[in-house]
């Protein structure tokens, strides 16, 4: 298959060099970052989409989104998919979707899970939304440079369950960092809290498989000195979006909000920018009640 990769950066990068691996022809376009490994350069984003069958993205934000798509939808072929894997609002992956359904092709948006490290590995997993034909032809894609696939329904679904699932993540890894402060003050080593709590009904990912106390757990970003996995800032992204979306949709999420605000904090006044969104729990070890 011939693919047009647009914006080939730490994620977008290895996700394009696994499709060139797999023996796919591969064209990319990137302003600042380097081609990966068998991926073909592009002097203009034009040029790579320029008789491929699927054009993938993975670009910042919605507005950077939407520039992209309405300089390259015009030069897609007829009958291509574009596939963006960006985290961005649910607007502006509807909007893309009509962009690309009025030049008569097909469209999806499809954010991934699994970070960096299941870009390189070829394990991340697709959040999929768009019509089943386009998710058809984009599967066996997804298949090599993912684990899982799933189509969540129309245009926009993948956004949606993206930015839910980050808002629980976000929320729950607060939760824990609160709980192992607590537990410090109270006397409980952090070894024992974790026996007690991975097997009992406050278990979860951000506990059990994710732990934010160092040397507690399975290998994490918190034995690494906090060393982003997923960066703090790029969890305070994906709350702020699904405040927006909340917004939007008039739902209220006041867990949502008061994670959004934490990180926000965490992130623009207290030094979080550049750690793993696990240094919550140093944060909460320095204060107090008050």
């Amino acid at each position: 298959m011939k693919i047009g990769f647009i914006g080939l950066g730490n994620m977008g990068g290895p996700m394009a060099a696994n499709l060139a691996g797999a023996g796919h022809e591969v064209v990319g376009f990137d302003l600042i970052a380097p081609m990966p490994s068998g991926v073909t350069a592009a002097t203009s984003s034009a040029l790579a989409v320029s008789g491929a069958e699927v054009v993938i993205s993975m670009l910042p934000n919605g507005t950077i989104l939407r520039y992209v798509a309405a300089q390259v939808i015009p030069e897609m072929a007829d009958g291509a998919v574009f596939c963006d894997c960006s985290t961005v609002d649910v607007e502006s992956a509807r909007a893309v979707a009509d962009m690309a359904a009025a030049a008569g092709l097909g469209a999806l948006d499809a954010p991934v899970s699994g970070g960096v490290g299941g870009a390189t590995a070829g394990t991340l997993t697709f959040m999929v939304g768009g019509t089943e034909e386009a998710f058809a032809k984009v599967q066996p894609l997804f298949e090599i440079m993912g684990q899982k696939a799933v189509h969540c329904g129309a245009a926009g679904a993948g956004q949606s369950a993206k930015i839910c699932n980050n808002m629980i993540l976000g929320v729950t890894m607060i939760a824990t960092c609160e709980a192992f402060a607590l537990a410090d003050k109270l006397g409980l080593s952090r070894e024992k809290m974790f026996n007690v709590v991975s097997t009992s009904s406050g278990y979860s990912w951000a506990m059990n498989a994710y732990c934010p106390a160092p040397g507690v757990g399975p290998k994490s970003p918190a034995d690494n000195g906090y060393k982003p996995g997923f960066a703090a800032e790029l969890m305070l992204k994906d709350l702020r979006l699904s405040q927006q979306a909340a917004e939007t949709a008039d739902a209220d999420t006041p867990m949502g909000q008061m994670a959004t605000d934490l990180y926000a904090q965490f992130v623009e006044d207290e030094g979080g920018k550049g750690m793993d969104f696990s240094a919550m729990l140093p944060r909460f070890e320095k204060r107090g009640r008050g």
